[in-house]
């Protein structure tokens, strides 16, 4: 057994993650059967509360099965030189950093997506059937897995062979260049996702001209919005859950109605739902979220050029031979504590992010259209109404429901 004593470090760090998360799922689950809150109450009839129950228990009693797994196959990986093994097999193969690090990667990601395959085909096909969400086949199941080894063999391996072609040429230096590499990837694909890689997943159109886009139009023009790309995207091939998003910058700017939203609100709770889009890009949400994104991403690649050179970071994963992709994963675990830091911080902005896109929805168009918008979508995807507090603070992006339409009647 690798006796460096950063392996072991790796090991608390993994083991301390996994026991934190079970924890806060176990406090979860004590708040499956809570009274619904007042304010909610029409969320739900008593049949339907009995099925959100009976959907979360589900997923939770799924999930600690899942999460369990995972941890004892990556420790197991880990103790019994798994990574190692994976490293003489990309070198038996090429004398190339770049090729060695690729073919590493490549046998690490594919093949903990093969084995984890069975969780997420369960998931779709026996708890999402079940609970009568799933609509996805399951040709379209293993296409889009397909499609998704391509996308990563193809945007990953480019952007990793880069990053190492940097580190080779520009040594501790090569942060900087990578920083650049990332900041030019997430412009372009906050740009031109919907026209790039949606259509490789899901079909788009343009919504039909009618009152709910008239609708649409008289509100952007009322609050001087142009928007001039509205699509429906056929998320009902897949599932019967609800979204709407908006996307790109200036020209490129979009917003994508699922058609299941359009199906299940009413035109002014689809308008509602809009504005609150609207109200992000308002706020200038969009471009901090961009802008504190790619910080985060500066000081990241700035502290693996400082550890990267050190042969420690490898040998603690079980790697003789030092290399930049042993250390790159050796880092990522040792630095996730911090990166869960951070993540709370952007989780605690975006909570507030909601609030003020709820209100600029709320002074622009009205509060009860997205009040009961959120009440349906919440109702059409079974939500847990009555989340434990230290679940939300750790891992919500938005905030409860019922928070939501508190701050909304006020």
């Amino acid at each position: 057994m690798n006796s460096d004593p950063l392996f072991y470090t790796i090991i608390a760090i993994l083991v301390l993650q996994f026991f934190i998360e079970t924890f806060l799922e176990y406090l979860n689950s004590k708040h499956y059967s809570d009274p619904i809150p007042q304010d909610l109450k029409d969320v739900f009839d008593e049949e339907e509360y009995k099925k959100s129950q009976a959907y979360k228990r589900t997923n939770y009693r799924f999930g600690l099965f899942s999460s369990t797994f995972s941890i004892v196959l990556t420790l197991g990986f880990l103790v019994f030189g798994g990574f190692g093994w994976v490293d003489g097999i990309a070198r038996s193969l090429s004398e190339n950093p770049i090729v060695v690090a690729l073919v590493f990667f490549g046998i690490i990601m594919i093949g903990s997506d093969i084995v984890t395959t069975p969780f997420s085909y369960y998931r779709t096909f026996v708890i999402e059937e079940k609970f009568g969400f799933n609509k996805s086949t399951r040709t379209l199941f293993f296409f889009d897995k397909i499609k998704g080894w391509v996308m990563t063999i193809l945007l990953g391996g480019g952007m990793l062979a880069l990053v190492i072609w940097f580190f080779q040429w520009a040594g501790a230096n090569f942060w900087i260049y990578a920083w650049g590499l990332v900041a030019v990837f997430s412009i372009f694909l906050n740009l031109f996702y919907s026209k790039l890689i949606v259509p490789l997943f899901n079909k788009q159109t343009p919504l039909s001209p009618g009152s709910l886009k008239d609708k649409i139009e008289a509100y952007a023009q009322q609050v001087g919005f142009e928007l001039k790309n509205i699509y429906v995207i056929d998320g009902s091939k897949r599932s019967t859950k609800a979204n709407a998003y908006f996307s790109g910058f200036g020209k490129e700017k979009r917003v994508t109605l699922y058609d299941t939203l359009i199906k299940d609100l009413s035109e002014e709770e689809i308008v509602a739902v809009l504005a609150h889009e609207v109200g992000h890009y308002k706020r200038k949400h969009i471009l901090f979220n961009l802008s504190a994104s790619l910080l985060l991403t500066g000081i990241t690649l700035f502290v693996l050029s400082i550890f990267i050179n050190n042969p420690e970071l490898s040998l603690a994963i079980g790697v003789s031979q030092p290399s930049f992709h042993a250390a790159l994963i050796g880092f990522g675990i040792l630095y996730s504590p911090i990166s869960e830091i951070t993540s709370l911080i952007m989780n605690n902005m975006s909570r507030k992010f909601e609030y003020q896109a709820d209100d600029y929805a709320k002074i622009t168009f009205g509060a009860q259209p997205l009040i009961s918008s959120l009440k349906k979508l919440s109702n059409n995807s079974l939500s847990n109404l009555t989340p434990h507090p230290a679940y939300v603070f750790m891992h919500y992006s938005h905030p409860t429901l019922v928070d939501r339409i508190k701050n909304l009647k006020n």
